[in-house]
């Protein structure tokens, strides 16, 4: 199924060809009409509905079987006949014409679908399903109106009247995003509910009369974007995302988080990987410098939280040396996701008293580790950016008194739709992991919880595990 580009089309005045005098074609007929459009209806005959708007003057009938010249001086064409071969005819007679059509409960011949939509005044939602699941879209309209106050329709009207006044109070586009911001979220929206218009454009007017035109003080947010599932984002992360001018981001943030910020902010890929960088950390410092001293709202969004192994505290440093406002949003950090997806969970009352999160992603690191604490039984151990040190840590833990066929997991992707889970004991972790391929992103969870993976796993496919049994207590779980 192709990917559809969504558009609103002006049909004012413009002539729509509907081909079908039926119920079905009435529906879009009533549609067309309300958006101004001149439409020519050709049919052999007209429901009674239609006979009337035609005998009123409000359509034109071309009585008859479909002939390609109806597409004269047509802008779009809607075949709605229940006649399989007129609609075939009506589909490639526009296509000859590069006319867009659109054949009901046809995805195939349609080259345009009309979405389901809900009005609010000059206000459109449009929700389009590509054409492949029609009632989808339609159960989505109908909570949407649910949702969606009747006085948006008001706000919207009051915002286009306005138009003109705001941008010539505010050419800046800057200062036109910190006023709609102030307005939307002041007492004008909950004025026009309670159904009071003028004291709303009174609170209107004196917003834009006070608006401020200096140029504002840059900011920087530090964001914690999660481990990858969109729907784990923070409200407040959410919100700093459609409002920030840049975003500087790290290549693990999924793309189905960078989809939710604002589409014209300017995105910076700023991101760091094992095994390489991309961006020096002082040339981040640098960039989020340029950015805010210039006056823009730039979110620094990191993949988990940019407390834990995020390098928040030095970049916040580095904005507090140079006298630049910031805030801190976190996010939830790898180990809490991956062990929730996964189904362990860290601290358990038999099994583990205490979790800890460690990074060992290259040898220095994994040298000032203290592993002579991190052995002890009946804790957990959260593992970052371990892929490429699992001999060592096999060999530290077990030189430091942690039993070989202690469980471990490893959650690669953990929360995106791509999750696995692979399993095993301590004395195989290395072997497993390349026997399965495991890659980064990935985090290793080891202690006894890991191997109830295999009984709460409620997320993606089961565990996938070496040849070594399932631990007794993991299985009675």
């Amino acid at each position: 199924m192709p990917a559809l580009f969504p558009l609103f089309v002006d049909l004012q005045g413009r002539t729509v060809l509907v081909v079908g005098g039926g119920a079905v074609a009435r529906r879009k007929i009533t549609a067309l009409l309300d958006a101004g459009a001149r439409v020519v209806v050709g049919a052999p005959a007209l429901v009674p509905e239609l006979a009337e708007l035609a005998d009123a003057g409000r359509l034109v009938h071309r009585a008859g079987r479909f002939a390609p010249e109806w597409l004269d001086d047509a802008w779009l064409v809607v075949a709605a006949t229940d006649e399989p071969d007129t609609n075939r005819a009506v589909a490639e007679a526009a296509g000859a014409r590069r006319i867009w059509a659109n054949v009901v409960d046809d995805v195939e011949l349609s080259t345009v679908q009309v979405p389901a939509r809900i009005e609010r005044g000059p206000l459109q939602i449009a929700i389009s399903s590509s054409g492949g699941a029609p009632m989808l879209a339609r159960h989505l309209r109908e909570t949407l109106e649910t949702q969606l106050d009747e006085s948006l329709g008001a706000l919207a009207q009051l915002l286009a009247d306005a138009r003109g006044r705001i941008r010539a109070r505010l050419p800046d586009l800057q200062a036109r995003r910190r006023f709609f911001d102030r307005v939307l979220s002041g007492p004008v929206p909950g004025l026009l509910r309670r159904g009071a218009e003028s004291e709303a454009l009174q609170a209107f007017d004196d917003a834009l009369a006070q608006a401020d035109t200096a140029r504002p003080a840059g900011r920087v947010a530090l964001v914690g974007a999660g481990p990858g599932d969109p729907g784990l984002l923070t409200l407040r992360a959410l919100r700093l995302l459609n409002e920030a001018d840049v975003i500087l981001h790290d290549r693990l943030v999924s793309p189905e988080v960078i989809a939710l910020a604002r589409r014209d902010a300017e995105f910076i890929e700023v991101g760091k990987q094992a095994g390489g960088h991309s961006v020096h950390q002082q040339r981040i410092h640098e960039i989020m410098l340029e950015h805010a001293q210039a006056g823009r709202f730039v979110v620094r969004l990191k993949g988990g939280d940019s407390f834990v192994f995020g390098r928040g505290g030095e970049e916040l440093e580095c904005l507090q040396a140079h006298g630049i406002p910031f805030e801190v949003v976190p996010g939830i950090t790898a180990a809490l996701a991956c062990g929730a997806y996964a189904g362990i969970p860290l601290t358990h009352r038999e099994h583990a008293q205490s979790v800890r999160f460690v990074t060992a992603h290259c040898k220095d690191s994994a040298d000032t580790l203290d592993w002579s604490n991190f052995a002890a039984e009946r804790q957990t151990l959260a593992v970052y950016m371990g892929v490429a040190g699992l001999d060592t840590v096999r060999a530290q833990l077990i030189a430091h008194g942690r039993a070989p066929d202690t469980p471990f997991a490893l959650v690669e992707n953990g929360s995106r739709p791509e999750q696995r889970v692979v399993s095993g004991t301590l004395a195989d972790l290395p072997e497993t992991a390349r026997a399965f391929q495991v890659k980064s992103p990935a985090l290793l969870i080891l202690g006894e919880v890991a191997a109830l993976a295999h009984t709460l796993h409620w997320f993606g496919a089961p565990p996938l595990q070496a040849p070594a049994a399932v631990p007794e207590y993991a299985r009675a779980a």
